[in-house]
């Protein structure tokens, strides 16, 4: 087995930086906080049961990327860094551009994406509701050996998503990048007021209120604390959104590149684990008939010796296993903006400029960096030439790591160790 230790391309880039009138209801949320405050642990906690031995560099094989399919002609709207050769193509307007499917109904391309962020601890918080109808899902890390989703709505609705918890700094990169509406409970004062002071961001800011617009909900038959039992309708938002005169209109967005054609590479991925900490873990499995990967979460932390423990991700909407088309993995700079932000992990996860990336789709892992140099645009998947990487059609779910963390393999099989500075 090779251990990698993974590196941050040293890459020159020239950059061109380029409330709602409310009614009552039997429900009020103005008076619940979220009671997730930012808590600090000891060295021992931080400690990773994953850690190994010195890494040995990884020789990466060559890949072979797939070809251009014909489309529509357009002018890709960033300034791409040297030795990245894009072609100037997009999907017919008729697809979901975070997707390459056709949207469940078109008039949901003419509206503003929606960014959920959706909690994946405590435990019982599972099953989660509306992330098999998503286009995008992000997993990233908050605090205290924990992780959360935060899951992009254009193409599809879901009657209710969630539950919906706190935001993150990290959330505004994803608000940004889809031109997305936030739905988040709440947040950190710190982090609250950034967004609400960020001129650009905070007119599209959703945070749950007295009465029924934003339409969150509490599911009556969930006995457990407040602050976890909170949903959000996306099909009751675009009467919100009539009634208050909200911006809703379609939005720029770049289209993916996307192909059915299964790519060539030396490197097989039919099962992926990520090791965030102790207490969150899981794994993607690839099931070659559905060419999906099925997500598989811990069940119990493995601390003292604890065998690893897991079942089926399922959506309470659907009733299906949690799947993507694609399992992206990117390694991201963690920091914080001072002692104390530290002291209480308030992270700042730096999603601009490019880094170093895993891409998996129908069983094979694909090396890659992703690159964002326009903030306003999705993320752009290239090989490590700089060419275009092909997504299957269908869900990406992202796994956003520290840009410190390493992967072995072998066989197919790929254990990601998430660690932060």
């Amino acid at each position: 087995m090779r251990l990698h230790r993974f590196h941050i391309l040293l890459i020159s880039f020239i950059i061109f930086v380029s409330s709602c009138d409310l009614q009552p209801t039997d429900v009020a949320f103005s008076g619940i906080a979220s009671p997730t405050p930012f808590q600090p642990f000891t060295e021992t906690e931080l400690d990773s049961p994953y850690t190994g031995a010195a890494p040995t560099p990884l020789n990466l094989p060559t890949f072979t990327p797939l070809p251009p399919t014909p489309t529509e002609r357009v002018i890709l709207p960033e300034v791409m860094p040297a030795g990245v050769n894009v072609p100037a193509f997009t999907l017919p307007k008729d697809l979901n551009p975070l997707t390459g499917l056709p949207p469940s109904d078109p008039a949901l391309m003419e509206r503003r994406p929606l960014a959920i962020k959706v909690a994946n601890y405590p435990r019982y918080n599972r099953p989660q509701y509306g992330l098999t109808l998503a286009d995008n899902i992000y997993e990233y890390y908050i605090e205290g050996g924990l992780t959360r989703f935060i899951a992009v709505f254009y193409g599809n609705n879901s009657e209710w998503v969630g539950p919906v918890r706190s935001g993150r700094y990290f959330d505004e990169h994803i608000q940004r990048m889809y031109h997305a509406y936030l739905v988040f409970k709440f947040a950190d004062p710190r982090v609250e007021s950034h967004l609400e002071t960020t001129s650009d961001v905070a007119p599209f800011l959703v945070v749950p209120t007295i009465g029924s617009c934003p339409p969150f909900k509490l599911m009556p038959d969930r006995d457990v604390e407040a602050y976890n039992n909170s949903y959000f309708n996306t099909l009751l938002w675009e009467d919100c959104v009539l009634k208050n005169g909200l911006e809703n209109e379609r939005q720029m967005i770049r289209n993916g590149f996307f192909s059915e054609m299964t790519p060539i590479s030396e490197l097989q991925g039919t099962r992926m684990h990520t090791y965030y900490s102790a207490d969150s873990y899981n794994y993607w499995d690839y099931d070659s008939e559905t060419k999906q990967y099925i997500r598989y979460q811990e069940l119990s932390d493995n601390r003292n010796g604890k065998p690893e423990s897991y079942d089926v991700l399922i959506d309470a909407v659907t009733g299906d296993a949690v799947h993507a088309a694609n399992v992206v993995f990117m390694l991201v700079h963690h920091n914080f903006s001072n002692t104390f932000d530290e002291e209480d992990e308030v992270y700042q996860i730096d999603l601009t400029d490019s880094g170093e990336a895993y891409v998996f789709r129908d069983g094979v892992g694909i090396p890659a960096r992703w690159i964002r140099t326009n903030k306003d645009q999705p993320v752009l998947l290239t090989t490590v030439g700089g060419a275009p990487i092909y997504l299957r059609p269908g869900i990406t779910f992202y796994e956003v790591l520290g840009a410190a963390s390493y992967v072995d393999q072998e066989a197919g099989e790929w254990n990601f160790h998430h660690s932060t500075p």
